[in-house]
């Protein structure tokens, strides 16, 4: 198969039904390699991006593929919905106090990483400064879905995950414009100029992003739909939008679509575990194709040159940049050196560098096919290193959180009667296990209805004893709805004893 310059021939049928099972294969394939790679602590980003090379012209697929402009354009595509998947499963409640320090170590870090990447690239290596500049701004983004991958399979504190999830949605932003910046043709503004730019440009992707988040989920929360399943699209739909509607305003889109899809999924929309495994699966999706045409576009036997340049300025951003820009920025929040170290080692890098560096390819910078090549190999390299040690160095850091699982609530709104079915699920690790009905001491207004337990529905009577496995069936007014749910994730985190440890219970890292 060729994916190459040619006569352009029809597309049939028969051309469909190929193109539909190679794609089917391929997900197939994809989806085994995520069992794999969660049990060996491989990133599963390099399972894909070897998907991509085997089936390269280098591997025995031999599909010629060159099309750097198209790579971008769906990277870019694949990252919105990364980013909204990302945001929808972002817990303000851990997000919020960590919020001024994951803004710093964003804009803050990419300015050191930047000055020190660049600087190794320069006299290290031997590029000159254009081309040093843009490999040191394209690897200095966090990638979002190397992080909410790899860091959701591992109990860190509460403080450090969102400190490194906030981090990588929030940084692709002014990483963006310093990479179109430095590939522009022309002289490179003053360093004040894109200053002003990236902090205009991310103010105006914060208000769209948080304006299109609030009537988004306004609107879902007060007009009932006709089916569930129509509100996992309208959710993927807002945040489309709110991408769409920062890049229109000359804002960061990127920023828009994250803190929209924060929004989102902090607002305790009706079907919400349905929307968000939907969200979760096309998540998987687009990391999956990104990955793969990533790979497609990679010519390896071109890479051999470039190995050993890609080997000198990953160390110098792994070992220098990266924990430089982490003291520097987390200096005035007083964080502990073992969170520290591990923040250091946490900014995992990903498809986002590999897709920014498509950028001075469409803008035909010179040399930029050496920039794609080094960028390549050290994103493969690094996060091969980085990705499996994380779990060990939290062990060795004594960073593991101990935390109990959290409940499964989902809601479907009654219009008429003014009132909200809440579905509990009851999992292993939820302290709500041994609780009796009458413990839960739910507001007035809510009450259990019914408890499913091993297949059996039952009407619980107060002194039923709770277990892990069952689902609950709590009838809610309208005005008591989050205060019902509040008390139970309580109790789901502390048990019995909720209320003498707080009104929301115990929390991870804490």
């Amino acid at each position: 198969m060729r994916l190459s310059q040619g006569r352009e021939r029809p597309l049939t049928v028969h051309h469909l039904n190929q193109l539909l099972l190679v794609c089917s294969i391929v997900l197939l394939v994809a989806v085994a390699a995520v069992r794999i790679s969660s049990r060996s602590g491989l990133p599963s980003l390099l399972v894909y991006l070897g998907i991509g090379i085997a089936l390269g012209q280098d591997g025995f697929g031999d599909i010629h593929f060159d099309n750097a402009e198209l790579t971008q354009v769906i990277g870019y595509a694949a990252l919105v919905v990364i980013l909204a998947e990302g945001g929808l499963g972002t817990k303000w409640t851990e997000v919020r106090p960590i919020l001024p320090a994951a803004s710093v170590l964003a804009l803050g870090g990419v300015a050191v990483s930047v000055g020190v990447t660049a600087s190794a690239a320069h006299f290290l290596v031997g590029l000159e400064w254009r081309q040093a500049l843009i490999i040191g701004a394209v690897v200095s983004s966090t990638d979002a879905a190397a992080v909410f991958s790899v860091l959701r399979k591992i109990p860190l504190p509460a403080r450090v995950t969102g400190v490194l999830e906030a981090e990588s949605g929030f940084n692709d932003a002014p990483v963006v414009i310093l990479v179109v910046a430095f590939s522009s043709a022309g002289p490179v503004e003053h360093w004040y100029v894109l200053v002003g730019e990236i902090v205009l440009e991310l103010a105006i992707g914060a208000a769209v992003g948080l304006a299109v988040g609030w009537l988004g989920a306004w609107g879902l929360r007060h007009v009932a739909l006709p089916a569930s399943g129509l509100y996992p699209i309208a959710v993927m739909a807002i945040a489309v939008t709110a991408y769409a509607a920062g890049a229109i305003a000359h804002g960061s889109g990127f920023l828009a679509v994250y803190l929209a899809s924060m929004l989102l999924g902090n607002a305790k929309l009706p079907h919400w575990p349905a929307t968000r495994g939907f969200a979760e699966g096309l998540g998987w999706i687009a990391q999956i194709g990104m990955f793969v045409l990533l790979g497609l576009l990679v010519t390896p036997h071109e890479l051999g040159d470039d190995i050993v340049p890609a080997l000198v300025i990953g160390l110098a951003l792994t070992m220098v940049a990266r924990p430089l820009s982490v003291v520097v920025c987390l200096l005035p929040f007083r964080v502990p050196w073992q969170e520290q170290t591990l923040m250091s080692w946490a900014g995992l890098r990903g498809a986002v560098p590999i897709i920014l560096a498509t950028i001075p390819m469409v803008q035909g910078v010179a040399g930029s096919e050496r920039i794609f090549n080094i960028v390549f190999v050290l994103v493969v390299v690094y996060t091969l290193i980085q990705g499996p040690t994380l779990p060990w160095l939290a062990r060795k850091l004594h960073l593991g959180a101990d935390s109990a699982a959290d409940l499964g609530i989902e809601s479907a709104p009654l219009e008429r009667l003014r009132g909200h079915l809440l579905s509990v699920a009851i999992p292993a690790g939820s302290r709500m296990h041994g609780v009796e009905v009458a413990e839960l001491r739910l507001p007035n207004g809510a009450a259990v209805t019914l408890v499913v337990r091993d297949g059996t529905s039952f009407v619980p009577l107060p002194s039923t004893v709770l277990r892990r496995g069952d689902e609950l069936l709590v009838v809610a007014t309208d005005p008591v709805r989050d205060a019902a749910e509040r008390r139970l994730r309580a109790v789901g985190r502390g048990g019995k004893l909720a209320g003498w440890l707080g009104a929301d219970g115990p929390r991870a890292g804490r």
